[in-house]
């Protein structure tokens, strides 16, 4: 039995780890270990303005987080609180999408519909408060889980780390 909770700013730590071991565990088939490594030191982590507004979620198996992502009614397109991708601002529900951002499950617990709950949750969410389209920069492990909800690319993104690794992304969109 799996619940969703809103994630909490002190549980941030835990949220990092499970990150961590998301990125580099479910990776294999669709980056180098050099690129999970790099995007998940670089890139991925929890954006705390997430947290502060009630839109980024942790599911529990038990009292243990097994996953964890969210949706944001902010322009920031992806990355944690020392990578942010895009301008904070609020967006506009009547005119400009909602962003799902950060999904991360525990690689023992992959293919188990954790992502397909967390995402229904925030597609609902959004819906609620007032957005009709979604938009999400997504990692290639990430596309099918996207792409089986109705998600379409928009464009690909070619996203340069150090030591000269570039990280293939997809931004991808959806009504709602």
């Amino acid at each position: 039995m799996f619940t969703i909770r809103p994630a909490r700013m002190s549980e941030k730590a835990q949220l990092e780890a499970l990150i961590a071991r998301s990125g580099i565990g479910l990776a294999d088939g669709f980056y180098t270990p050099q690129e999970a490594a790099a995007v998940t030191r670089e890139v991925f982590g929890v954006d705390s303005a997430l947290v502060e507004d009630g839109t980024y979620f942790a599911v529990e198996e038990g009292a243990t987080v097994v996953a964890c992502g969210g949706w944001s009614r902010r322009a920031t397109d992806f990355g944690g609180d020392g990578a942010k991708h895009g301008n904070d601002r609020l967006l506009d529900p009547a005119t400009e999408p909602a962003r799902i951002r950060a999904f991360f499950v525990e690689p023992a617990m992959a293919r188990r519909g954790l992502g397909s709950l967390l995402l229904r949750h925030c597609m609902e969410a959004a819906a609620q408060a007032g957005f009709g389209s979604l938009e999400l920069v997504s990692t290639m492990p990430g596309e099918p889980l996207y792409r089986a909800h109705g998600f379409a690319p928009i464009e690909p993104i070619a996203l340069p780390l150090p030591a000269g690794v570039v990280i293939r992304l997809t931004r991808m969109g959806r009504s709602l």
